[in-house]
């Protein structure tokens, strides 16, 4: 708290020390031109400068300019960006915005963007050019650090391994949608970011709605939904180059272009980069080539269509094994070892790595049917390739040779790089009896189709009706394969029944080979009500989720086992909340609601074989409930909230390490969880040079019940160990409960900015091992030290000959703090028995973007 403190003391004596006096006063009201109504939240900007404001509520705005002759620019997405130019003080009275012929109103209809001062959830909504000037070299989740209720950390610090929890749910419960169609895996509900390398460049709003939300389909929004609206094709002609670098030689450069709308009524927006270095910690190198597309054409007044194509083709390597602390000191490369990683024949080799590559497709049909009704309609599709690297081990003579990628015997060094060529030296001397040790890649490849359409009609002039449909059909493939035998010519496996003593070789499956089927169904429909002040909405919707599991390698081609049948569970919900404006400042908002999540994959296939079958698997049970208050004045805006989310009969999918190194997971059913707590945020433009912006989030979530009987398996999922979870009453880990965020900027000259965020998270705790909390009354899991971290943005804008150009700089963590944000709870709950993983030192990144 004493950091927060003394940055609080220095923000406020900036207020003071950077006082001016603005030279213009700009004010107006902005309608849509085609409904007259006001549009709450447009960008006010005076051109050149990052000096700008946003429209309120009702379309108004109030920007005091830094000269007295200035060119405003208001932009909003969905419309034409205007620009006016002005002399002195100035009132432009109604500015007319006209909608965009490629806009994202349509988008927003299927997205459910929420609005600020009338829809009833708890919101915070992240620009394309915050995220332009902060993302850099941070993770994708990490742009929402500072949002109340989110913690978000690299993992293991591999390129794109990073995660985010919203108000304690990790991304198996949080909805996760991109142009409203919803990305969460359909087997196990995850998110694996690094799927999606690219989306930073091509994002033109992020939006966080935390609780319920204010999606209309019956997707996991336990914790939340993130919306991630992606931009269309731009009217106007143009576009950039950027190029940044940073530190262990991380280099990205790419480009975007507009062709603007053409004569022939098309339009066409790309976009492309790569970006590649060797990563802040040890062995993890990585590449990534990121593309985007969009294709759009009105075909006429009453019909528009979209194609969009997006997607990243990435290979990094991973830390995926935590260490003791007592190893970080010991190693000479401190917070950066990595045991996962070794030298052959001179190069870098990742034993753990991951690569993938996840194109999605997507066709979008807007349809004006009259003045009232519209049908917005998307098919898309998804198809997924690559996994994850690992070790295999022969079991030929009794021994696994998996231990020698641990062993310190066969390290460089004093925990040094694994010695990849002596293994391959004591493979190739194995001979006829072929290699003790290998690589493996976990596969997970899929395809993915849906369709996703929203009919929305106005039953009057304050009653709007939304429904549609939600269909969704997915494959995923799971298999492990050989990638490299090490020397050797062979490795036996005996994980196929059909070739017990397999000998297998380099792109052979081993160990498992199966598909998981899903099927999704799902109808919603929504009421919502606006007269004066109020807005509310009345939601429901229902779906039918499906499964099927088909093993090639635990059953014989003519075993009626081989393929199950398909097992349906109905899942429904039903939510609903109220906003009301007191007045032009003041807003009051309520949102309750009660949903079943149908059981996922691995609750009705908890063994992974097709005979133990949880056919009556439960629905998981939510209940949440929250209310909020807003402000809104000239230079101060404030939200307030209070949660409550009780869970019942959750599903829990935990891997962990176990003592020897392996890793071993847990399909743990009929968890009760409760998450309340309370959410401020604020922002204070003190001068028109001056901001300042904060944010607190204070958690109480614990588990409410006892676990019998849970089954522990080990990574070639194989039963090993049945045992008793004792968690009543103790902390929900992995997530902090208390997070707090300070941030300013400063115009320190014209046309060149400074940003400061803070960010603070406490009452954090370590992950634990399921069958380490055995016995009654087991303490808590071990409580990692708060920590706060301070990072630094610099932005200068410039002409370079006829075009505008930008530079920015960027350093993450500026005092090279060292904290944990992510650990295994040990033997004794403690520092010195707890694996972890250490977050990034001092990292930075400079970079620079040419428009055209």
């Amino acid at each position: 708290m004493k950091k927060i403190t003394h940055f609080l003391l220095i923000a406020v004596a900036l207020v003071y020390s950077t006082a001016a006096i603005a030279q213009s006063t700009v004010t107006g009201t902005v309608l849509d031109s085609e409904t007259n109504t006001p549009l709450p939240g447009v960008n006010v900007i005076e051109k050149g400068t990052t000096n700008g404001v946003s429209a309120d509520f009702d379309g108004n705005f109030t920007l005091k300019t830094e000269s007295t002759d200035a060119i405003i620019v208001i932009s909003y997405v969905g419309f034409l960006s205007q620009e006016i130019s002005i002399s002195g003080d100035t009132d432009l009275g109604n500015i007319m915005l006209e909608p965009s012929p490629f806009g994202l109103d349509e988008i927003n209809i299927i997205a459910s963007v929420a609005v600020d001062r009338k829809t009833p959830v708890a919101v915070s909504t992240v620009r394309a050019e915050e995220i332009e000037l902060k993302l850099g070299s941070q993770e994708f989740p990490e742009i929402l650090k500072s949002t109340p209720g989110i913690f978000a950390t690299r993992a293991g610090g591999g390129f794109g391994d990073g995660r985010i929890n919203v108000r304690g749910f990790s991304s198996v419960n949080v909805a996760v949608l991109i142009n409203g169609i919803p990305i969460n895996d359909m087997e196990n509900g995850r998110v694996f970011w690094s799927n999606w390398a690219g989306l930073g460049g091509v994002t033109s709003q992020m939006q966080v709605q935390r609780g319920l939300g204010a999606s209309k389909l019956a997707v996991p929004s336990v914790g939340g939904t993130i919306n991630i609206i992606t931009r269309t094709t731009d009217v106007e002609a143009g576009g950039n180059v950027f190029a940044d670098v940073g530190n262990d030689r991380r280099r990205k450069y790419g480009l975007m272009y507009s062709t603007g709308l053409m004569d022939n009524g098309f339009a066409v927006t790309i976009a492309a980069d790569k970006t590649d270095g060797d990563g802040y910690v040890d062995g993890t190198q990585f590449t990534s080539v990121s593309y985007f597309i969009n294709i759009s054409n009105r075909i006429n007044d009453q019909h528009k269509l979209s194609f969009s194509a997006f997607g990243a083709k990435q290979r990094h390597g991973q830390r995926q094994n935590r260490s003791l602390i007592s190893t970080y000191r010991e190693s000479e490369r401190g917070i950066k070892y990595n045991p996962d990683w070794g030298y052959k024949n001179g190069q870098v080799t990742s034993i753990e790595d991951n690569f993938y590559n996840k194109p999605q497709l997507s066709l979008n049909h807007y349809w004006t049917i009259s003045d009232k009704t519209t049908l917005s309609t998307a098919a898309y599709a998804s198809w997924g390739s690559g996994g994850g690297g690992g070790t295999l081990g022969s079991n030929l003579d009794g021994q696994d040779g998996r231990f020698k990628f641990d062993s310190n015997d066969y390290k460089i060094g004093v925990l040094g790089p694994v010695d990849l060529d002596r293994i391959v030296r004591e493979n190739i001397a194995n001979g006829a009896n072929g290699s003790s040790a290998a690589l493996r890649a976990s596969r997970n490849d899929h395809s993915w189709y849906g369709v996703l359409s929203t009919l929305k009609t106005d039953l009057s002039d304050n009653l709007v009706l939304l429904a549609g449909i939600d269909f969704r059909d997915y494959v995923g493939k799971h298999f492990r394969e050989v990638t490299d035998l090490l020397g050797g010519q062979f490795i036996i496996n005996d994980g196929d029944v059909n070739n017990p003593l397999n000998p297998a070789r380099v792109g052979d499956k081993v160990n498992y080979w199966n598909d998981g089927k899903v099927g999704w169904l799902g109808l919603f429909t929504q009421l919502e009500y606006t007269k004066d002040k109020l807005n509310t909405f009345l939601s429901l919707s229902g779906s039918n989720t499906s499964y099927k599991r088909i093993d090639y390698f635990n059953y014989t081609p003519d075993d009626p086992l081989r393929a199950t049948d398909r097992f349906n569970f109905l899942g429904f919900s039903v939510k609903g909340g109220a906003n009301y404006n007191l007045n032009d400042k003041h807003n009051i908002f309520a949102n309750i609601g009660y949903f079943e999540k149908a059981a996922d994959f691995r609750a009705v296939f908890p063994n992974f074989n097709n005979e133990d079958i949880n056919a009556n698997a439960e629905n998981e049970k939510i209940t949440s409930f929250e209310i909020g208050y807003g402000f809104r004045g000239e230079k101060f805006a404030a939200n307030v909230n209070l949660y409550s989310t009780q869970w019942k009969d959750r599903t829990l999918s935990r891997s962990f390490e176990q003592p020897d190194g392996t890793f071993a997971s847990a399909n743990i059913l009929g968890v009760n969880a409760l998450h309340k707590g309370i959410e401020l945020d604020f922002t204070y433009k003190a001068t028109d040079k001056f901001t300042l912006t904060g944010m607190a989030s204070f958690g109480d979530w614990r588990w409410q019940n006892d676990l019998r009987d849970i089954q522990i398996f080990d990574e070639e999922q194989n039963l090993i160990d049945t045992v008793n979870i004792f968690i009543k009453d103790l902390r929900v880990s992995d997530a902090a409960q208390t997070t707090m965020a300070l941030g300013m900027n400063l115009e320190v000259m014209p046309r060149t900015n400074l940003t400061i965020d803070y960010n603070y998270f406490d009452n954090l705790y370590a992950r634990y091992n399921p069958n380490d909390r055995g016995v009654e009354g087991a303490p808590e899991a071990w409580k990692l030290p708060d920590y706060g971290t301070f990072n630094v943005f610099l932005r200068h804008s410039f002409d370079l000959g006829e075009f505008d150009a930008t530079l920015t700089a960027r350093m993450y963590n500026v005092f090279d703090t060292n904290y944990i944000p992510d650990a295994l709870d040990g033997s004794a709950s403690d520092a010195a028995t707890s694996l972890v993983w250490f977050g990034n030192g001092r990292t930075f990144n400079i970079g620079v973007k040419i428009n055209f």
